[in-house]
């Protein structure tokens, strides 16, 4: 058994790429004191930072977030992240990047990473952008796209995947990690209001519950803690936490904007004795996958070799729901 930290931060939005560099020296600082601190109490080995942690997606074109703000991976961050994971033996969900790729001209990617004491261990790049205002790329989008989307990472702290806020209301692409053997899900998320902790919507926690017991895996799920001030329009409400494959919530901060970091148990021999004894409510296993036909249609059709642009969005989301008639 080892311990998990979602940790959330609360940086102004940067408008030039310098900037970065900044917020990776502090979220640095906070898994030192995390694991230096908690050290007497818990042995915290995994630790996840939020969505746009490094960077915000400021402007509305794909030119102007490559211009000022995306980066390539791996780069100088990543490789400051690896020498403190080598340090202190932890894994690392490093917050997003907005990344560029020479591979895909033009696109720009929002993307986290997995860092161990081995150096990178993935990337994740989101699969649903909040889509029609991130013009961000999807693998979705891309023909014959190179690398695996759903990466799933065999690590000592279990087998370990990861998606990005909007893509936790997809069950299907959580259940894909979930299938792939993911045993710890990973939510790196700027979840802002009126959609976050509070009633009487409260998504936040909602899907992070319900994620956790319909795939019978903890969720470590880390929010963007962010006022107004720093990332208008929205405001971000926090409210960082971890679930056991129950659907319980084993710790989680207190609703409000600002740096928090909480900490609970991630107890795997526990998960693996109950994934392989429960014959009720394991709903991967009871899943009658031939049923239902609706995943094989494509509804949202992939950008393709066409600009990524706010107009566009809005014109694929309105072709998709002529599909739902």
């Amino acid at each position: 058994m080892y311990y998990a930290a979602a940790c959330q931060t609360d940086f102004p939005a940067p408008s030039e790429r310098s900037e970065i560099a900044a917020r990776t020296r502090r979220m640095i600082e906070m898994i030192e004191q995390t694991i230096v601190g908690y050290e007497p109490f818990f042995d915290v080995r995994l630790l996840a930072f939020p969505e746009f942690a490094h960077a915000v997606p400021i402007h509305e074109t794909p030119a102007r977030l490559l211009a000022d703000l995306a980066i390539e991976i791996p780069n100088e961050h990543t490789e400051a992240y690896a020498r403190v994971a080598k340090r202190y033996g932890c894994y690392i969900q490093t917050g997003t990047f907005l990344e560029r790729d020479a591979r895909f001209p033009g696109r720009v990617f929002n993307t986290t990473c997995l860092i161990g004491p081995q150096g990178l261990l993935a990337r994740y790049r989101k699969v649903n952008p909040w889509i029609p205002w991130e013009v961000h790329c999807s693998p979705h989008d891309i023909a014959d796209y190179p690398d695996d989307p759903f990466p799933v990472v065999d690590t000592e702290l279990g087998r370990l995947g990861v998606a990005i806020c909007y893509d936790w209301l997809f069950p299907e692409t959580i259940r894909e990690l979930a299938f792939r053997g993911a045993e710890v899900l990973i939510r790196v998320s700027a979840y802002m209001d009126p959609w976050g902790t509070a009633e009487p919507m409260n998504w936040w926690t909602l899907i992070n519950r319900t994620r956790a017991l319909e795939n019978t895996a903890f969720v470590v799920a880390a929010n963007q803690g962010a006022s107004l001030q720093h990332y208008p329009p929205f405001s971000w409400p926090g409210g960082s936490m971890v679930v056991d494959y129950d659907g319980r919530i084993l710790a989680q901060a207190d609703p409000g904007p600002g740096e928090k970091v909480v900490v609970a148990p991630i107890d795997l021999a526990a998960l693996r004795r109950e994934r392989a004894r429960r014959q009720g409510h394991d709903t991967r296993a009871h899943l009658r996958s031939s049923v239902h036909g609706y995943a094989a249609r494509e509804y949202l059709a992939p950008a393709g070799g066409d600009a990524i642009a706010i107009d566009a969005l809005k014109q694929r989301i309105a072709d998709a729901k002529q599909k739902l008639r």
